[in-house]
């Protein structure tokens, strides 16, 4: 605090000798005199060269003068406090002899500063206990706040350790810690119940689709064990595998379909898209031809996506396969992979089949939905809740339209809508 009184005092004395060096010693006066008469830190006194007192606020200086530059010297001196007493104060200054051989005392009453201290002393220790008080009660409120969000949280795991995957922990809005774990648990919960809804449906379809050709391959065991007849038993065996292998089949999609709608995107990598699209038309276009089908290719070049090449493919070759499936002969289908303007990718199969009415077309990518125009096809009706599956997986979707025939041939648009960054 003293270094920085006597920079205080320095930056006075330069400021009251750049006025002496401006005007002399009247203008030097004229500065003391407008500056003692404001109440402010400083004290002034000014002597002439003959050591007579010109101006200030002490009748002299109290102390000795230098004989040239500067000196910095420390005094007591009386004066009336707010009581009308008379008072010994310190205070600390610095005298300087000017060119004109005038001497000049600018002072700070050290006593303010002591009393500034004192005051702010008093002052923190007044407050303190106020401060230390309200600490106290801040610290309780935010402590039982977070013991009431943890007892919170611990009824929502009870309550999901029950046996209720509906069950969400709270989420407040502050933004804290207890919100962005909720948000957490909450998104863990999410997924949970989506892979336990996927599990139980698979057992649900499995029972669904196997009861009715287990079934059916009872009663022909049955009728096998009751017919002597040696030729009907090898008819009925070879009948008998056939459906056995339609049952496997249908097991295994059921497994596929719920793998893929159980997945995540951790397995992604970039996918050369018209490179795959390319080999799938080189490897369909033969069975389209033998089907007596036309078959165009229309696949825009250097087309790449973050997603599994696996899916992409077998979501393509289902659509591929239906076209064909349904496609009456001497019809027409186009495979075509391209940017849309929103810059997602397109990969589409259209052909000229029946196609799919509006009002059926958001029931067919259900599972085990099969349109009255297929019942005469084999199938389980789950290739376009596969294809969907797979969108949805890549966060994009599968559009149904309709396709460029005409009635009763109107055809089938469907499109593979994905963002080219998951």
């Amino acid at each position: 605090m003293r270094s920085q009184s006597v920079r205080e005092l320095d930056d006075e004395v330069q400021a009251l000798a750049a006025s002496f060096n401006a005007g002399g010693m009247d203008r030097l006066n004229q500065t003391v005199i407008e500056r003692s008469s404001v109440r402010g830190p400083f004290f002034y006194v000014l002597q002439d060269p003959a050591g007579q007192t010109v101006s200030g606020d002490f009748a002299t200086i109290p102390d000795e003068l230098p004989n040239q530059g500067s000196v910095e010297t420390n005094f007591d001196y009386q004066t009336l406090n707010r009581n009308g007493e008379l008072e010994t104060r310190s205070a600390n200054g610095i005298i300087i002899r000017l060119p004109n051989k005038a001497s000049l005392m600018v002072a700070y009453d050290l006593s303010t500063r002591t009393e500034i201290v004192n005051r702010i002393t008093r002052t923190v220790w007044t407050a303190l206990p106020v401060g230390l008080a309200m600490s106290l009660l801040g610290g309780l409120i935010i402590s039982r706040s977070a013991a009431q969000r943890a007892e919170q949280l611990t009824r929502t795991t009870d309550g999901i350790i029950s046996g209720d995957l509906s069950r969400r922990a709270p989420v407040v809005g502050s933004g804290d810690e207890f919100d962005r774990l909720s948000e957490r648990l909450n998104a863990m919960l999410d997924r949970l119940e989506h892979l336990m809804m996927t599990t139980r449906h698979a057992g649900d379809a499995i029972a669904h689709d196997l009861r009715s050709p287990l079934t059916r391959l009872r009663n022909r065991l049955e009728a096998d064990l009751r017919d002597g007849d040696a030729v009907n038993r090898v008819e009925s065996t070879e009948r008998t595998i056939e459906e056995v292998d339609a049952v496997l089949a249908t097991f295994n999609a059921i497994l596929s379909l719920s793998k893929v709608q159980a997945g995540s995107a951790s397995r992604f990598t970039e996918i050369e898209v018209s490179d795959l699209m390319s080999e799938l038309a080189e490897l369909y276009e033969p069975a389209s031809e033998d089907a007596g089908l036309s078959f165009d290719s229309e696949i825009e070049p250097g087309l790449t996506i973050e997603g599994d090449r696996s899916l992409i493919a077998q979501a393509i070759t289902n659509l591929l396969d239906n076209a064909i499936k349904y496609t009456p002969s001497g019809g027409a289908m186009t495979l075509r992979a391209r940017t849309t303007r929103k810059g997602e990718l397109e990969l589409s199969v259209t052909d000229t089949g029946p196609g799919i009415p509006q009002e059926d077309r958001e029931r067919a990518t259900r599972r085990f939905v099969r349109l009255e125009a297929s019942r005469t096809q084999p199938g389980n009706g789950l290739g376009l809740a596969m294809v969907d599956a797979i969108a949805r997986l890549h966060q994009g979707e599968l559009h149904l339209s309709e396709g460029p025939g005409a009635p009763p041939n109107v055809g089938l648009r469907a499109a593979l809508i994905l963002p080219k960054e998951v």
